[in-house]
């Protein structure tokens, strides 16, 4: 079983962590040449680049500033822990049982701009960086052009034929997989609810479905497959087959 989740800008560096494992990220070197080119540009430039405040200008140039390899424990911090957005509140990864960690190192992928793919243990310094940014790298007119084949690569290199593979990570992230050729086909689960009488994806609830659904996956994978996945019930979500108009974008409701 494998499943590709997007990052979050949310950072959380502070919390204490339930374990003193982890690895590095397989494309640090990667990572490190898309940050010298980061470190070129003035707080003003990120801002634009980015589309953010002045206040996360400076703060992500300082950040840029301060990346410096190689990373340890005291530089860095496992990227499962460290992003906190609204699919980390789904997953809850700091009440996950112990037992679980290995296998979730073995089953989960973070899609990134900056680090391109991570394992929930790989080591990662304070960075914003997201996929859908034009940013050029070297002669790649953007990030997708840059990570598509390497991500694709990893990813392959990994799959067995017919693992079970789940993409819970946004469009912005997933297309930076180039889904035609993994050799194994993709379920992309859908997360609606009823509003104003009617069905919809709601982003906030819909990040924090997908979390859930990574722990669910991780607390069923014993015996984890596409039926085992339509029984997803956490957070008062259940399988409509009524709304499912396709066996690889299943439709979960409440």
């Amino acid at each position: 079983m494998k499943m590709v989740i997007s990052p979050a800008k949310s950072l959380d560096y502070e919390s204490n962590l339930p374990t003193d494992k982890s690895s590095n990220p397989c494309f640090l070197e990667e990572a490190s040449k898309i940050n010298e080119l980061l470190r070129e540009k003035s707080p003003l430039e990120l801002s634009q680049l980015m589309k953010i405040s002045d206040k996360l200008g400076n703060l992500n140039w300082e950040r840029n500033q301060n990346f410096k390899t190689p990373f340890d424990k005291k530089n860095a911090r496992p990227a499962v822990y460290a992003f906190d957005g609204d699919v980390y509140t789904g997953l809850d990864v700091y009440s996950l049982p112990l037992e679980k960690i290995e296998l979730m190192q073995k089953s989960l992928r973070i899609l990134s701009g900056l680090y391109g793919v991570l394992k929930p243990l790989d080591l990662i310094q304070p960075y914003r960086l997201e996929m859908g940014t034009k940013f050029p790298v070297e002669n790649n007119k953007s990030l997708y052009d840059f990570w598509k084949q390497k991500i694709t690569q990893f990813l392959n290199n990994e799959l067995e034929e017919n693992e079970l593979f789940v993409n819970l990570a946004s469009n912005e992230y997933f297309s930076a997989i180039d889904a035609k050729v993994l050799k194994t086909k993709i379920i992309t689960p859908q997360f609606k609810d009823y509003k104003n009488g009617s069905l919809k994806m709601i982003s906030f609830f819909a990040k924090k479905a997908r979390g859930m659904m990574v722990r669910y996956l991780l607390e069923n994978a014993e015996n984890a497959n596409q039926n085992t996945l339509l029984g997803f019930d956490y957070g008062g979500y259940a399988y409509s087959e009524e709304h499912t108009q396709s066996a690889s974008s299943p439709v979960f409701i409440r």
